[in-house]
């Protein structure tokens, strides 16, 4: 009888009949043992325990080997302890998968060349509701401490609920019957940013702390598991931001402005994650899972805002060009625009799971799991301008400057850090007189501005299954369950004017009182010398500014209301059988999704004239709703080999909802006059969107070494279906409640709306080599060094604009590789590692808080660790201790304008990051 093997990461593994249809094709080997003097190893009851990273590896080998999907793991060296620092930084690492970086940090995962938004997560196999906008999970909300393990499945299979189109993470917290013991585990850490404190009062050193529970109870029928985890770290950025590159006179391009920060980050999170597994009867087991995450992101960013070329600064002559490029010169009669920002993204995320299996005698097995997910989050944005007078009045500046490919420096006259010279005002005037909702007057220009996105996101999945084994033919099992899914969610923004209370005349401009000053902000690395500091919370708390309610329209067009609810029902049939001396195992199903989804927004309308002779352009409720069926085949194979050698195969229809945001009913409009006629532009979501689609194919070949190592080669190719494009699309004006442009200005008879829709696909297909290799596989001298590592090349032929050329999909880098080199033995262990990713067109935080999607330049990011493990016999047995290193090259993240990489518009630099800690079990 072969040996069968759980694969306790997929959605229905709760559910035994799956453990019938994963088969090992071969045991490991007594060979791949370590011997008893390893240092990396211990005896346990006559058994060789390995431990430390090169466990972690095996266990995902195993992992992979004995899996019926093209799967991808990485499992925690010990409870509480991953291989990185982060769970995205380890699945980073992984074949095919690479990350993007926020705030110095990995926080989303990219698969096989597509962005965040084509793949899903899941927790302990259930879906959950995301602290993003869209459904890509942010992993930075997850203490790595709280996962045992994670897998990656790039093929889906007809049982697996919440797959996504390009892979499904599943994140694996720990099941406390089967680990078997008692187990305390304690672990703390310090981190350190060599970029030092780049504002006045943040920090360049925080710490961690976690802790782990597990135990087992009435002779091992009850098992607990509870986990603790709290964060307080910092992170350091020297933002520069320019505002695009302009036509010059003389055609060349040149900067046409900049804003750019010191940007410091404090992420304070904690997490709370418990298991309560319940086996009354060996065939009965349940299992209630809890996950709390309270997650505070909070941003100071202190910098200036040049308008330069677009303004009304000018440009001098005896600038110096190259190539097309200005790359220095001088602007005179600069109006600069200091800016104290603060930007805070607060999200509390719940989540709750109760799984029930049962495996009876004469071979049915059946499974209810019912889980609920929720996501509170406020994300707070807040502009505070600063100069040296209201709109024409007040000094200017003279501002050299000198674009390089590290983004561009300058050169600057007046004293920025000057309190008596920079007073609180609107030194550009941007907005003029505005009237808020509730009558309040802000006049000669707005001081700043006040943004709150209220997002909400709540998820419930109701899942049960039944499934029979057999016996005697080369079908082992057949599984068939029905799933719910009902999720919603919302935005609210919240939007004001931040007016000086003072200024009741429009020309009065304020001293920061000298309670409120924070003393200077140095932008050294600019060339801008010091800035003035304060926080414009406290000064709105305490009635410096008054905030002024946004009338306009287009606000409550931002918001939006989804709700999906998705009936799934699907069967299975599992696959065990011998072909001469192969071994056949795999399945072949088919899933049948139905979906409703409704969607509520807002279409602008016009309602008059202001006072002050503005628009008064209001909002009207705007509700629609669509439903379709979606059938989704999918074909497993795995043939294995007795020289460990396995081939696998994989076909599949694969389905992505759309952006949760695409789908939002709302619609803004606005006029571009162009003689005597307006024409209407506007942009709308579109509730009736349906998923992208693709048909899929892999194929792969699998050489393992027992379970010490491995190399492969994957081949997959997609055929995009259907893809979500954003076009122009042609409406009558008539159908829109417009203003009259007057001054005897005609209005254009249609308006050109720009909106989501599906259309045609096209192609993606790549390959994937990938090893782990300990080197005592070839001689036993290297025992303790191995390799581990992987390099894809993905080619795309998708137009992401209908009618044009293929171009880049978002997260789509053509190269991605990785790869780790270790020593463990005698309880020393050191790696180093380093990821790269070619050009890949990114998502990056815009004005208001909106994602906008920029080309990013190459990366390479290189980390190392060393630690020492006290081995068992030792005073201090279960103790390591650690030290890791973080970006050691200090690599930037860079975006430029297609076409001319000189033309940078980000230039953020992290520096380094050094962590010193320990983990202790007992």
């Amino acid at each position: 009888m072969p040996l069968r093997t759980e694969i306790s990461a997929v959605r229905t593994s709760s559910c035994l009949a799956i453990a019938a249809a994963l088969i090992a094709a071969t045991p490991a080997l007594a060979q791949d043992a370590p011997s008893p003097d390893k240092g990396d190893a211990s005896l346990e009851n006559g058994a060789i325990i390995v431990t430390g990273y090169r466990a972690s590896l095996e266990n995902a080998i195993n992992k992979k080997k004995t899996a019926e999907q093209i799967v991808e793991s990485v499992s925690a060296e010990d409870i509480g302890k991953l291989p990185d620092a982060s769970i995205a930084e380890s699945i980073a690492r992984l074949p095919g998968l690479t990350s993007q970086r926020l705030s110095g940090r990995s926080n989303v995962i990219a698969i096989r060349g597509f962005a965040p938004d084509f793949s899903t997560t899941l927790l302990n196999g259930r879906e959950q509701t995301s602290t993003g906008d869209n459904r890509a999970v942010e992993y930075d909300q997850y203490p790595s401490e709280a996962i045992s393990a994670v897998n990656v499945y790039k093929t889906p299979m007809a049982s697996l609920i919440g797959q996504g189109l390009s892979g499904t993470v599943d994140m694996r917290t720990i099941r406390p019957l089967e680990s078997g013991k008692r187990v305390i585990s304690v672990g703390a850490r310090g981190s350190y940013t060599d970029l030092g404190k780049l504002n006045t009062g943040s920090d360049d050193m925080g710490y961690r702390v976690n802790g782990m529970f597990v135990d087992q109870f009435a002779n091992d029928t009850l098992g607990i598991a509870l986990g603790a985890s709290y964060t307080d770290e910092p992170y350091q950025i020297e933002e520069f931001n320019s505002w695009g590159y302009a036509d010059a006179a003389d055609g060349n391009k040149v900067i046409g402005g900049s804003k750019s920060y010191n940007t410091s980050t404090k992420l304070k999170r904690l997490g709370l994650n418990g298991t309560l597994e319940w086996r009354p009867d060996p065939r009965f087991t349940s299992t209630i899972d809890a996950f709390y995450s309270n997650f505070k992101d909070d941003q100071i960013k202190r910098g200036i805002e040049l308008p330069l070329y677009w303004s009304s600064a000018t440009l001098e002559p005896g600038y110096s060009v190259s190539n097309g490029l200005i790359t220095s010169g001088e602007y005179t009669g600069v109006k600069g625009v200091l800016r104290n920002d603060v930007f805070q993204r607060h999200a509390k995320l719940y989540s709750f799971g109760w799984n029930n299996k049962w495996q009876g005698d004469d071979g049915w097995n059946a499974m209810f799991d019912a889980s609920y997910s929720k996501t509170d989050r406020n994300e707070l944005s807040i502009e505070s301008y600063s100069g040296t007078g209201r709109a024409d009045t007040g000094a200017t500046d003279t501002i050299g400057f000198n674009s390089s490919s590290t983004g561009t420096t300058f050169t600057h006259a007046l004293d920025y850090g000057d309190y008596d010279l920079i007073m609180l005002t609107s030194p550009q005037g941007w907005g003029g007189t505005q009237i808020g909702s509730d009558g309040t007057t802000i006049v000669g220009g707005q001081d700043g501005y006040y943004n709150n996105r209220i997002v909400k996101d709540e998820l419930w999945q109701f899942h049960a299954e039944v499934a029979k084994e057999l016996h005697g033919g080369p079908i082992s099992s057949i599984q068939a369950g029905w799933n719910y899914t009902n999720r919603s969610k919302s935005l609210v923004p919240e939007e004001y004017f931040l007016g000086l209370a003072a200024n009741t005349d429009g020309t009065t401009s304020v001293a920061v009182p000298e309670e409120y000053r924070l003393g200077t902000t140095n932008l050294k690395y600019l060339g801008l010398g010091p800035v003035i500091s304060y926080d414009p919370i406290a000064l709105i708390n305490d009635g410096i500014y008054n905030l002024v309610p946004n009338p306009y329209g287009d606000v409550v067009v931002k918001s939006y209301s989804i709700r999906e609810k998705i009936m799934t029902a699907y069967v299975q049939a599992n696959i065990d059988s011998d072909i001469g001396s192969a071994h056949l195992t795999g399945n072949v199903g088919v899933q049948a999704n139905w979906a409703d989804q409704n969607s509520k927004g807002a279409t602008a309308v016009y309602l008059g004239t202001n006072a002050n002779g503005s628009p008064n352009i209001g909002s009207l409720p705007r509700n629609a709703s669509t439903d379709y069926l979606d059938v989704l085949p999918s074909l497993n194979l795995s043939l294995r080999f007795p020289s460990d050698f396995v081939v696998r195969f994989a076909a599949a229809r694969e389905i992505i909802r759309p952006r949760l945001d695409d789908m939002r009913a709302s619609l803004s409009w606005s006029y571009t006059i162009t003689g005597n006629v307006a024409q209407v532009t506007g942009s709308s979501g579109n509730p009736d969107l349906r998923p992208w689609r693709a048909n899929a194919l892999d194929l792969t070949f699998e050489k393992y070494f027992g379970a010490k190592g491995y190399i492969a080669a994957q081949f997959y190719w997609k055929d995009l279906k259907s893809y979500i494009y954003n076009q122009d699309i042609t409406i009558p004006t008539s159908a829109l409640a417009l203003q009259d442009p007057g001054n005897d200005v005609i209005v254009s008879p249609t308006a050109q709306l720009n909106v989501p829709i599906n259309g045609k696909g096209g192609k993606l297909y790549g390959v994937e080599l990938a090893t782990t290799l300990p080197f005592d596989t070839f001689t036993s001298v290297l025992e303790g060094f191995g390799v581990t590592g992987s390099v894809a090349y993905t080619e795309t032929k998708i137009s992401p604009t209908p009618g044009e050329s293929s171009s880049d999909l978002p997260g789509y880098s053509k190269w991605v590789a990785n790869g780790t080199a270790y020593f463990e033995k005698w309880g020393f262990n050191a790696r180093a590692s380093v990821r790269y990713r070619s050009t890949f067109v990114g998502e990056v935080s815009g004005f208001a808080a909106n994602r906008v999607r920029r080309r990013a330049a190459p990366e390479t990011i290189v980390d190392a660790q060393i630690g020492y493990d006290f081995q068992p016999g030792s005073a201090l047995e279960g103790l390591s201790l650690y030290i890791q290193g973080q970006n050691l090259t200090d690599e930037p993240f860079i975006t430029y304008n297609p076409g001319d990489s000189r033309q940078i518009i980000d230039y953020q630099r992290y520096g380094r990051r050094f962590l010193a800690g320990f983990t202790y079990k007992f």
